[in-house]
Protein backbone atom coordinates (compact mmCIF):
# COMPACT_ATOMS: atom_id res chain seq x y z
CA UNK A 1 0.00 0.00 0.00
CA UNK A 2 2.47 2.68 1.17
CA UNK A 3 4.44 1.79 -2.66
CA UNK A 4 1.03 2.74 -4.46
CA UNK A 5 1.03 5.81 -2.54
CA UNK A 6 4.31 6.79 -2.72
CA UNK A 7 4.18 6.23 -6.90
CA UNK A 8 0.80 8.55 -6.78
CA UNK A 9 2.64 11.10 -5.06
CA UNK A 10 5.07 10.52 -7.92
CA UNK A 11 3.00 10.64 -11.00
CA UNK A 12 1.04 13.87 -8.96
CA UNK A 13 4.36 15.76 -8.98
CA UNK A 14 4.83 14.75 -12.93
CA UNK A 15 1.62 16.40 -13.42
CA UNK A 16 2.05 19.21 -11.56
CA UNK A 17 5.05 20.06 -13.65
CA UNK A 18 3.42 19.75 -17.08
CA UNK A 19 2.08 22.68 -18.71
CA UNK A 20 -1.93 23.17 -18.59
CA UNK A 21 -2.56 22.27 -22.35
CA UNK A 22 -0.28 18.68 -21.34
CA UNK A 23 -2.29 18.71 -17.87
CA UNK A 24 -5.79 18.62 -19.87
CA UNK A 25 -4.71 15.92 -21.92
CA UNK A 26 -3.80 13.56 -19.28
CA UNK A 27 -7.33 14.59 -17.96
CA UNK A 28 -8.80 13.54 -20.89
CA UNK A 29 -6.81 9.96 -21.05
CA UNK A 30 -7.80 8.98 -17.16
CA UNK A 31 -11.56 10.28 -18.29
CA UNK A 32 -11.51 7.64 -21.15
CA UNK A 33 -10.22 5.17 -18.96
CA UNK A 34 -12.63 5.51 -17.07
CA UNK A 35 -14.75 5.18 -19.73
CA UNK A 36 -13.85 2.18 -20.85
CA UNK A 37 -14.38 0.33 -17.80
CA UNK A 38 -17.91 1.79 -17.21
CA UNK A 39 -18.96 0.70 -20.50
CA UNK A 40 -17.42 -2.99 -20.15
CA UNK A 41 -19.55 -2.99 -17.02
CA UNK A 42 -22.54 -1.62 -18.89
CA UNK A 43 -21.80 -4.39 -21.77
CA UNK A 44 -21.63 -7.33 -19.18
CA UNK A 45 -25.09 -5.86 -17.14
CA UNK A 46 -27.20 -5.70 -20.60
CA UNK A 47 -25.76 -9.42 -21.74
CA UNK A 48 -26.84 -10.79 -18.39
CA UNK A 49 -30.50 -8.86 -19.07
CA UNK A 50 -31.09 -10.16 -22.46
CA UNK A 51 -29.92 -13.84 -21.54
CA UNK A 52 -33.46 -14.39 -19.68
CA UNK A 53 -35.05 -12.80 -22.52
CA UNK A 54 -33.60 -15.10 -25.17
CA UNK A 55 -33.62 -18.21 -23.10
CA UNK A 56 -37.02 -19.44 -24.66
CA UNK A 57 -35.50 -18.84 -28.61
CA UNK A 58 -32.19 -20.58 -27.18
CA UNK A 59 -33.25 -23.69 -25.56
CA UNK A 60 -34.62 -25.66 -27.74
CA UNK A 61 -33.70 -29.41 -29.58
CA UNK A 62 -32.90 -27.65 -32.81
CA UNK A 63 -30.45 -25.44 -31.41
CA UNK A 64 -28.78 -27.94 -28.66
CA UNK A 65 -25.88 -28.55 -30.79
CA UNK A 66 -24.57 -25.33 -29.53
CA UNK A 67 -25.04 -25.39 -25.81
CA UNK A 68 -21.66 -26.92 -25.60
CA UNK A 69 -19.38 -23.96 -27.22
Amino acid sequence: MQAQQEYTQQLFNTIQQLPPEKVALVDDFVELLKSRGQKNDLGRMAGKLSEKSFQKAWDNPEDAGYDNL
